[in-house]
């Protein structure tokens, strides 16, 4: 996932409603540009929950791309072009962001596609894309099987689909990153997981745990949540029932903020701690009982802490985007532009104009791509993921998210 106090990027570009879906077409103007001076339009599909629980992050995805296709615009980043999104809620369930995934190939200007936040979700959209040929950029997946295949776990890495890229580290890195931390730095040696169930928890669990105990941790239990519920009373009486000394959770922040909360009235007074799903504000506000010392992991490095990023939180502020770019706004940005970058090398590589087969050039390109982003280096390798292995543990201090450690991760 896809999830994190949370970027907040901004333009100095207009002000005022987004534009959320295309106007114009590529026949408009075959050429990319003439005389009259008219432009070629090119979409940028933005999938991300856009209502419901966690569209505090959705949000923040579908602005930031949005400040990058502005950006462009003003800059006169592709000459003869100009850049729109097309916004699709998919609530954060699958069926929604496959039927979002067909709409999006449908629209022959849409160009690529940045999104979606879950895991599970793009599993249900990577093969509409690969079909079309369109390419799709994530900010936030973090599952690894959905860039080097379900044996990954095995050693056997293939990747199912060449369309598919992300500016995010995996589960791979996230987890043991975690495990390293708990251990090493926080000292502890008898952890309880929970997951919920979901492609992106189960499996950053499941990675967590492995590393822990590698590393000589002890696993003191697992159990389970179902999403959208709110009692968890069962969950907390085990974990206090098994003297662990700390909770991994694998979820987003609407359960874990409530697991976390629970396990703390019955009495247990050790911490928390999940991925980049539970670092959001909502997850502390979620808790009845001070929450201080639960921890989470997040991609990259505080957004607001990075000199690269300081143009784009300025320019987001001025934009008046009504929600926080959030967790994943920076890789959002990075996402979109990564598209416009590779529309660009395409529109150069054909004298100016955008060719008649612009998708498939776009993802032959889009495995070039280089350059400085918002949230460090933007680059992919041969799987398509992203080369930044850049992450930071957050901790709760006084009722919001302090960054205490960040590093580049090295098996």
């Amino acid at each position: 996932m896809r999830h994190r106090s949370l970027l907040i990027l901004t333009t100095a570009l207009t002000t005022g409603a987004l534009t959320l879906t295309a106007c114009g077409s590529r026949d408009d103007n075959k050429g990319g540009g003439d005389d009259s001076g008219k432009k070629t339009t090119v979409v940028i599909g933005v999938d991300a929950p856009l209502t419901g629980s966690l569209s505090a992050l959705g949000q923040g995805i579908k602005n930031s791309v949005d400040l990058a296709a502005k950006t462009a615009n003003k800059n006169n980043e592709v000459p003869g072009i100009e850049f729109k999104i097309e916004a699709l809620d998919d609530q954060a369930v699958p069926a929604s962001g496959k039927a979002n995934a067909a709409k999006l190939v449908g629209n022959k200007d849409v160009i690529g596609a940045v999104g979606p936040l879950n895991s599970g979700v793009a599993q249900s959209m990577q093969g509409d894309f690969e079909k079309a040929g369109v390419v799709q950029v994530s900010p936030a997946n973090t599952n690894p099987a959905l860039s080097q295949g379900d044996n990954w776990g095995k050693g056997e890495f293939k990747r199912p689909f060449k369309t598919y890229f992300r500016t995010a580290a995996t589960d791979v890195v996230q987890g043991k990153f975690a495990a390293q931390y708990l251990y090493n730095d926080a000292k502890k040696r008898k952890v309880y997981v929970v997951d919920d169930k979901q492609t992106y928890g189960a499996g950053l669990a499941a990675i967590f745990s492995a590393e822990f105990k590698r590393l000589g941790g002890k696993i003191a239990g697992t159990d389970h949540v179902t999403v959208k519920e709110t009692d968890f009373s069962s969950t907390a009486d085990k974990v206090k029932s098994s003297k662990a000394d700390s909770v991994y959770f694998g979820g987003q922040y609407p359960e874990g903020g409530l697991l976390s909360d629970q396990i703390k009235k019955t009495g247990a007074k050790i911490p928390t701690m999940g991925g980049d799903g539970i670092y959001d504000p909502a997850f502390i506000s979620a808790s009845g009982v001070a929450n201080d010392g639960d921890f989470a992991t997040s991609i990259g490095y505080p957004v607001e802490k990075l000199p690269t990023a300081k143009k784009f939180i300025a320019d987001y502020e001025a934009a008046g985007y009504k929600d926080p770019y959030a967790a994943y706004g920076g890789y959002s940005y990075d996402a979109g532009w990564a598209i416009i970058q590779a529309v660009k090398s395409v529109v150069a590589a054909n004298d100016g104009k955008l060719p008649a087969d612009a998708r498939a050039k776009v993802v032959e390109a889009m495995a070039k791509v280089s350059f400085d982003g918002v949230t460090g280096k933007v680059a992919f390798d041969e799987y398509g993921d992203t080369t930044n292995k850049q992450l930071t543990v957050y901790k709760v201090e006084g009722k919001v998210w302090k960054d205490v450690k960040s590093a580049t991760f090295e098996d």
